[in-house]
């Protein structure tokens, strides 16, 4: 779906944002960015189980889905960079951030990029898959692996589905992205910056390998506002495979931090 935003009298087409369902009443805009490999489908169905004064925007970077033949960004900073001013005109009402994994990595330093240049903030910022920014990298470089151990390495992520995973022409095109991605990931560098002044929330998968509690934990030191981790059934990718449940606490979370907004609706 191509979206239009309104600049003063003008607009313009943008290939980086999709609403699943267009929302224009909502009072709030959730904006969801996706794990290493995801694209703005992640999200499609969403809608339909958050509360109706939300509407999601989902986030589709280069190299998937409709922007297949666009080369993905290898490093985080270029491409928050590049993200800010599309997101920019949408930030007309309050807004929150999702980000699983790479997206909440993306999720984060938009927070601080807004802060910085325009003294924006998100309401909260909700964190899934990801150890806190400034504790030391632990995953080994998937981006550098020869084919076969990097085939392995998406088996054990247990993200890619079987069938990607055994057609050779599907993997030989996923497998820039994919390595792009996790380059993404491995080569962030944290710069200090002083605690947002927004509630953050971390999930976190009981039987993920990747990510544990306590590195989940760890993005305490990054808020001067309230902070909660809640644990859900499932591996690395719980986001799909226990998503009622997750949105649930999104909508619980939701109605708790925006009284004000629900009220009005």
């Amino acid at each position: 779906m191509m979206t239009t935003v309104a600049l003063g009298t003008a607009t313009r087409p943008s290939r980086w944002l999709v609403f699943p369902k267009e929302n224009p009443t909502a009072r709030l805009r959730l904006f969801c960015f996706p794990y290493a490999g995801g694209n703005a489908w992640t999200f499609h169905k969403w809608p339909e189980s958050l509360p109706p004064w939300v509407e999601l925007c989902a986030l589709q970077l280069p190299g998937r889905g409709n922007r297949m033949h666009e080369s993905p960004f290898t490093s985080l900073l270029p491409l928050v960079q590049t993200v800010a001013p599309e997101i920019e005109p949408y930030l007309d009402k309050p807004f929150a951030f999702f980000g699983h994994s790479m997206g909440a990595m993306i999720a984060f330093e938009l927070a601080r990029h807004f802060r910085r240049e325009r003294g924006l903030l998100p309401l909260q910022l909700l964190i899934s898959g990801r150890r806190a920014p400034h504790l030391p990298r632990t995953e080994k470089d998937l981006s550098s692996l020869s084919e076969p151990d990097f085939l392995d390495s998406l088996r054990d992520l247990n993200g890619t589905p079987k069938e990607v995973l055994e057609n050779r022409e599907l993997m030989q095109l996923m497998s820039t992205l994919l390595r792009a991605d996790f380059a993404v990931c491995t080569h962030y560098t944290y710069r200090p910056e002083p605690p947002l002044a927004c509630p953050i929330m971390a999930f976190g998968g009981l039987s993920d390998r990747e990510v544990s509690r306590k590195q989940l934990e760890g993005w305490g030191e990054h808020t001067s506002a309230s902070f909660s981790v809640r644990m859900l059934p499932g591996d690395h990718f719980f986001l799909n495979s226990d998503q009622s449940t997750l949105l649930t606490l999104l909508t619980h979370e939701l109605n708790r931090v925006y009284p004000q907004i629900t009220q009005m609706s």
